[in-house]
């Protein structure tokens, strides 16, 4: 019997996958417990749209993402911190911070997860900060910590 699978199964398939699976175990576990439907026409038509609306909707984030990043790349974040002789922070600046400057100052929502720093900025001075906003499109924000 051939199913589209609504959810994932380990070892038989994935969501919106359609398979072949033995006629008993379609009927007494995945169409009784709702983790498969029958792979009629009807149903097919149904997850073709469904297939091609979520390809419209990721175009339209990485679109999105690659305005965002355009707009990052020419603003450079401010953040004063304490420091000591030598330009050397007490303390340190994470991709936290950095993200709640972003939001407070500039009014881009950027998740701290996103902001790629490799280890906190320990410096005073000019820092180019990465961030993966999409997994297809990366930027960088310039990061500027004065005292």
């Amino acid at each position: 019997m051939r199913v589209i699978f609504l959810k994932d199964v380990k070892g038989k398939g994935k969501k919106g996958e359609v398979k072949n699976v033995s006629d008993g175990y379609a009927r007494n576990y995945l169409l009784k417990n709702k983790i498969a439907e029958e792979a009629t026409p009807g149903n097919m038509k149904i997850l073709d749209a469904q297939k091609r609306k979520d390809a419209q909707e990721e175009q339209k984030e990485k679109e999105e993402a690659i305005n965002l990043k355009d707009k990052l790349a020419d603003l450079t974040v401010e953040i004063k911190a304490k420091a000591g002789d030598g330009g050397r922070l007490f303390g340190s600046i994470t991709s936290k911070q950095i993200a709640e400057v972003l939001e407070k100052e500039h009014g881009y929502k950027v998740d701290k997860r996103k902001i790629e720093l490799g280890e906190p900025i320990r410096a005073l001075g000019y820092t180019t900060v990465p961030i993966k906003l999409h997994p297809e499109v990366s930027g960088s924000i310039k990061v500027h910590v004065a005292e």
